[in-house]
């Protein structure tokens, strides 16, 4: 399969073992036959990379990044492109609108301090 997609419509990578589920804008979601460090690569060669790796199973578009909470340790994707709210949590959760993935405190807390590190750059 060849799947073409503008890295604006890009909103995340989930790492499923082998595979890896890319989850687009428009709702879509498309399994790809390669490892998360294949995308992370090949994020790296951007001129401008809006992608960051967030612990060991996931790489999302900060442009989709609506709030971070290290209590909850949760991460919640939205914009006005993406139809749905996408909410990921390392804690186990019964909300089967929420996708349970490994994301450690401290992962989400490197993200949040690299964000605002990137916040303060553009301010000063």
């Amino acid at each position: 399969m060849l799947l073409r997609v503008c890295t604006e419509d890009l909103v995340c990578v989930c790492a499923d073992g082998n595979y890896c589920d890319v989850m687009l804008s428009d709702g879509k979601r498309r399994t790809m036959t390669f490892q998360l460090h294949f995308f992370e690569e090949t994020f790296r060669q951007l001129h401008n990379n809006t992608f960051v790796r967030v612990g060991r199973s996931l790489i999302v578009n900060t442009r989709f990044i609506h709030y971070i909470s290290l209590t909850e340790q949760q991460l919640e994707l939205h914009g006005r492109n993406l139809r749905e709210h996408i909410v990921f949590s390392g804690l186990p959760r019964d909300d089967k609108s929420i996708h349970c993935i490994s994301l450690s405190r401290d992962a989400l807390k490197g993200l949040k301090e690299s964000l605002e590190r990137e916040k303060g750059l553009e301010n000063g």
